[in-house]
């Protein structure tokens, strides 16, 4: 077979596969598709299906296989970020800032030091957790940072699934999720700094003002229908100058995306884009992301890491939202739902781990635990929240 042929079975395990798990075994409630689909790629990657059958993945995926997947891969993921970043609303946390900023520093500040406290134990148990490339500190900050995020977009699927999005409740968690995204990022911009390339971050940190502005002005003379257009152009521009700056380009693609006002946009327009995204190109990201899963220091070692992070974040962000809680006055069971529902990682999460694996800050081993917590944390929301929903909206106002 020619490369366009096994390109071409690629993409159709892809695509099949999780959709007939999906379909079939009736995961919604557990787990929906983006999860049954980051399952499939850590499947169908070579921790699993590669190393009981290498000859299939030597075959299916290939060198230049990956090589073509990857770049699909990551404009899926820039466009996705691109829109998390739009979908910010901060002129809403400005106007409630001290509950949201009461609320949104606990819930990611606690599971931030259980994670870190994890990351440690990490370091003191075994070698073959931390990069190569990385200082001791990145790895606990990155790891810790791992247990603390919030998957925005996901987060969005999920309240909208148990028909709370647009209810009070599910708008409060919206904004104590978009100030923890805008806080994740800007962590993430700490850890990647680059002591050799300080001068160029800090070039492009200075030269992105005037430019957002620039960029801004125009956006607002134009019609909505050149805007996309627009948009997308300052999003290749935005992650090509901040992954040459020694930031990654994931950095650049949310700094693109938080400039824009949401308002730019028919709110209808948006939401099909973020699902023709979702549906047409982020699977690859999946699969490529279940491509770069490793056990080599054994899948028991792994799988007890993934089980002390996702202690480390479930009991963390438990503890900080229950803590906000009592400092707010919320209504008797608010603090477990609005827990529940901002533990939700996958995606934002994965990308994050990605760029530091990328940056050779984690090891295959520690990417595979934290790829892990992420998918079982994000399967165990439904369940947890579904049963105490009804008393939450009650007091939810």
């Amino acid at each position: 077979m020619n490369q366009t042929d096994v390109f071409l079975i690629a993409m159709f395990l892809i695509f099949s596969v999780p959709y007939l798990l999906w379909r079939l075994g009736r995961t919604d409630y557990y787990a929906p598709l983006v999860v049954v689909q980051i399952l499939c790629g850590i499947v169908l990657g070579p921790g699993v299906l590669g190393a009981v059958f290498p000859g299939y993945y030597a075959e299916v995926f290939s060198a230049p296989v990956i090589q073509a997947l990857n770049g699909i891969a990551w404009w899926a993921v820039m466009v996705f970020v691109w829109i998390a970043g739009i979908e910010l609303d901060l002129k809403e946390v400005w106007l409630k800032r001290r509950e949201c900023g009461i609320t949104a520093g606990l819930a990611l500040g606690a599971p931030l030091l259980t994670g870190c406290l994890a990351a440690i134990g990490l370091l003191a148990w075994r070698g073959g957790w931390i990069g190569p490339a990385a200082a001791p500190w990145q790895f606990v900050l990155g790891v810790g940072m791992a247990c603390a995020v919030t998957a925005l977009p996901i987060l969005l699927l999920l309240m909208e699934k148990l028909a709370i999005l647009r209810e009070p409740l599910g708008q409060r968690v919206l904004r104590y999720a978009s100030l923890d995204d805008v806080a994740i990022w800007g962590v993430l911009a700490v850890i990647l700094v680059d002591w050799h390339r300080v001068g160029l971050q800090f070039a492009f940190l200075l030269l992105f003002a005037p430019a957002a502005w620039l960029f801004r002005r125009l956006m607002r003379r134009i019609p909505e229908s050149d805007r996309w257009y627009l948009g997308l152009i300052w999003l290749a521009a935005c992650g090509f100058a901040a992954d040459r700056a020694g930031l990654h380009f994931m950095v650049g693609a949310f700094l693109s995306g938080a400039v824009i006002d949401r308002d730019w946009f028919e709110q209808k327009q948006l939401d099909l884009l973020r699902h023709h995204v979702l549906l047409v190109v982020m699977p690859v990201f999946f699969l490529s992301t279940g491509l770069r899963t490793h056990f080599s220091v054994g899948g028991g070692a792994v799988f007890i890491a993934s089980g002390v992070l996702l202690v480390a974040a479930v009991v963390g962000k438990l503890a900080g939202v229950q803590l906000a809680a009592r400092l707010l006055r919320w209504p008797r069971g608010q603090a477990w739902v609005v827990g529940w529902l901002l533990q939700t990682k996958a995606l934002i999460m994965i990308i994050f781990v990605n760029i530091l694996l990328d940056r050779q800050l984690i090891t295959s081993d520690t990417f595979t635990a934290l790829l892990l917590m992420a998918v079982v944390s994000t399967m165990l929301t439904v369940p947890m929240v579904s049963p105490r929903l009804a008393q939450a909206l009650r007091s939810g106002h």
